[in-house]
């Protein structure tokens, strides 16, 4: 019985209390009814302290409440459908958009931003002051030189003092001009430095880890108004540095500052400018196939692929000069011998604009690409003499354009990320691992020849990344104890996995030990057989998956006789699942069994609730059981499982067929001797045998006439 169901059975005083908990319709406890079970197996605990966590947990929410929001709909109950939709509205409006990445430091950005802004608005009244003092200056210069042949040497030499005087405090002012431009222009490459070399590069370190599955923030909106606003308050002071020329040219003198000085400060402002626009052109999706949409950087050739470069200078001028994007492949790469060589089909020139954006920016869509190997002149197509194999061969898509706006006239380039260029899609998981270490393990996006010479992974980092292939593919993380699984697997029962490396061969080229595959494809097999087969299960946390045989025995021989509970086979390339159960004997002693793993073939005809549901083993006498009784820890197994059942009762559609149905169902046959209990503590039991070769009997039914 779930928690929310004991809580119903409260007397009136407490479940008042619990009206009065629910009252606030940010989380309403309609949504607490109908997702129970989901929300009373989630690490709440761990999600507090975990950014990450917590926002995979917030859209798993809101993408359950969609789910509901859909079955009200197909059952048309309006009211219901309409408060889950309010629900949903009104949680959104209360977390709003997730948090940034680190508030302080964003709000340090926002802070310089502002401080340039309003130091370039203080420079332009500044300016217009400046000016005022010069043409009053000027005017009376002018008058001087039209009155000096009238004037006696005392009165020249009286007004001559007058306008040194004025002339002395225009130079003091010129220089006080120029020092709080010196000034804010210090301030913008502070904010540039920190734009481009911290905000930029996080950014960038992010998209790496989003692209192998990391649940964090990629969106480039705020980076836009950022590098947008500070190209304005640039450009306005380039513009201001220009009226300055023009006043020097108005009114100069010996040792004038405006000539001496205000050259080096508009070069300044013209490298910033250079350097920020250039640091704007960034690859906001990676390459992608759209069938592998979860495999980004692993690209087929003769596939079609997408990819969208982005200028985060958003200024209508620039928005309004046609700026044509052309890309290309491998511009500078390695000249090992037998290094392919691509050629990039499609259309691979196109003009940037605004409209291929959601939000506006001024990003050129790259959809139809595809990539086609050049034949080598020595060797024949697809020579590869180099050490590396083609899943550890990195290639860097690139794309120029050239930049026309006032006068600036900039070439720009960017490049994607590595990506592994693949001809077969068997090779596409080992491909995937390439991306995924590399991307694990490297910020150097230039570094083609990574794989020369890989690094090692430390287990701190790599249980994290994996845990991400599940999250990023379902619904669900990998907890501490299934990592902790896996970190066996790999190391061997130890104490502490902190301190633990994992070299890349042993990661995906060496196999497991008594295996014929290797760790990375055992893990994808499974990951293959949750999507396929069993997804909705693993969401709600009904199978705990990666777990030790040692570990299921220490779990299961306290429990009452027929607790059970769901792990995935060590032994099956492509992923298996099988079920363990524990039996008390008269004599005190316990017995665990399990059951021969249902793969890809038994999955594809029988779902895995139905395979539960009926399972049974033949005891004695050929009389069927039923062994699985409770989900672990003490889950009544219809409750655990019920809404995935086909049907609640065989017989319910018989009046409406012409034939008796046929149910598919599981037998397994009891070992006709006992096994002593010290063999089940060395977990030297083998699996139950299925009855059949193809596990399915029909027992029980027959199609038979009614009539």
């Amino acid at each position: 019985m779930s928690q929310w169901e004991k809580l119903k059975q409260l007397d009136t005083k407490y479940l008042e209390q619990l009206d009065i908990l629910y009252q606030d319709e940010n989380f309403p406890m309609d949504v607490r009814e109908y997702l129970a079970h989901w929300i009373e197996t989630q690490d709440w605990e761990k999600a507090i302290t975990n950014y990450s966590m917590a926002t995979i947990h917030y859209q798993n929410l809101l993408d359950l409440i969609n789910e509901q929001y859909s079955r009200f709909m197909q059952e048309k109950l309006f009211i219901c459908q309409h408060k889950f939709k309010r629900y949903r509205q009104n949680m959104q409006a209360v977390m709003g958009q997730p948090q940034p990445v680190d508030f302080e430091r964003h709000q340090n950005v926002v802070q310089k931003l502002n401080a340039l802004k309003i130091g370039v608005q203080a420079g332009e009244k500044e300016l217009k002051s400046l000016e005022e003092q010069q043409d009053e200056f000027d005017f009376k210069f002018k008058t001087y030189k039209f009155q000096e042949s009238n004037n006696s040497e005392k009165q020249k030499a009286e007004e001559l003092q007058v306008l040194q005087k004025m002339l002395n405090i225009l130079d003091c002012y010129r220089k006080d001009v120029l020092q709080k431009f010196a000034e804010f222009i210090r301030e913008a490459e502070v904010l540039l430095n920190t734009l481009v070399k911290e905000e930029l590069a996080d950014w960038k370190r992010r998209q790496q880890n989003a692209c192998i599955g990391a649940p964090v923030q990629v969106c480039l909106d705020q980076l836009e108004d950022w590098f947008t606003a500070c190209a304005v308050c640039l450009f306005q002071v380039k513009r201001l540095l220009k009226k300055l020329e023009e006043l020097g040219d108005k009114v100069t003198y010996d040792k004038d500052p405006f000539k001496l000085q205000r050259p080096n400060l508009e070069k300044h402002v013209k490298t910033l400018l250079t350097n920020l626009i250039k640091s704007a052109f960034v690859v906001e999706n990676q390459p992608c196939m759209a069938p592998q949409s979860k495999m980004p950087l692993v690209l087929k050739t003769s596939s079609q692929f997408s990819v969208k470069p982005r200028l985060l200078v958003k200024l209508p001028e620039v928005a309004n000069h046609l700026m044509k994007v052309k890309a290309c492949i491998d511009k500078s790469s390695p000249n090992g011998k037998g290094y392919r060589k691509f050629n990039i089909l499609g259309t691979n020139e196109k003009a940037m604009n605004m409209t291929e954006s959601k939000f506006g920016g001024l990003c050129v869509d790259f959809r139809h690409l595809q990539l086609k190997e050049q034949k080598s002149v020595i060797g024949g197509k697809g020579s590869n003499e180099t050490s590396l194999v083609v899943t550890e061969e990195l290639h860097l898509i690139s794309f120029e354009t050239e930049l026309v706006y006032q006068d600036l006239i900039l070439k720009l380039e960017t490049s994607t990320l590595p990506v592994v260029v693949i001809s077969n899609a068997s090779q596409l998981l080992s491909g995937w691992a390439s991306v995924v270490w590399y991307n694990m393990l490297c910020s150097d996006v230039q570094n083609m020849t990574f794989f020369s010479n890989p690094p090692t992974a430390p287990w701190s980092q790599l249980s994290e990344t994996l845990s991400w292939q599940f999250s990023s593919n379902t619904k669900r993380h990998l907890d501490n104890d299934q990592l902790d699984m896996l970190a066996e697997k790999l190391f061997g029962p130890q104490e502490n996995y902190a301190d633990c490396y994992i070299t890349w061969a042993k990661f995906s080229k060496e196999n497991l030990p008594r295996q014929n595959f290797s760790f990375w494809l055992w893990l994808q097999g499974i990951l293959d057989l949750i999507k396929k087969y069993f997804e909705n299960i693993w969401n709600d946390g009904l199978i705990i998956g990666f777990v030790s045989k040692k570990r299921e025995r220490k779990l299961l021989k306290h429990m009452q006789s027929g607790t059970f509970l769901l792990r995935f086979s060590e032994s099956s390339k492509d992923g298996g699942i099988t079920f363990t159960w524990v039996e008390h004997l008269p004599n005190g002693e316990y017995k665990i069994r399990s059951v021969e793993p249902y793969t890809k073939g038994h999955l594809t005809n029988i779902p895995l609730s139905e395979i539960v549901r009926f399972y049974k083993v033949m005891a004695e006498e050929n009389v069927p059981e039923h062994p699985l009784l409770y989900l672990y820890p003490h889950i009544p197994k219809d409750e655990a499982f019920g809404k995935y059942y086909l049907d609640s009762d065989a017989d319910v559609q018989l009046k409406h067929n012409k034939y008796l149905r046929t149910r598919l169902i599981v037998v397994s046959e009891r070992p006709p001797t006992e096994i002593p209990p010290a063999m089940i503590d060395e977990g030297l039991v083998d699996d139950l045998p299925l009855l059949s070769a193809t596990c399915f009997d029909y027992l029980g039914f027959s199609q038979l006439s009614t009539t």
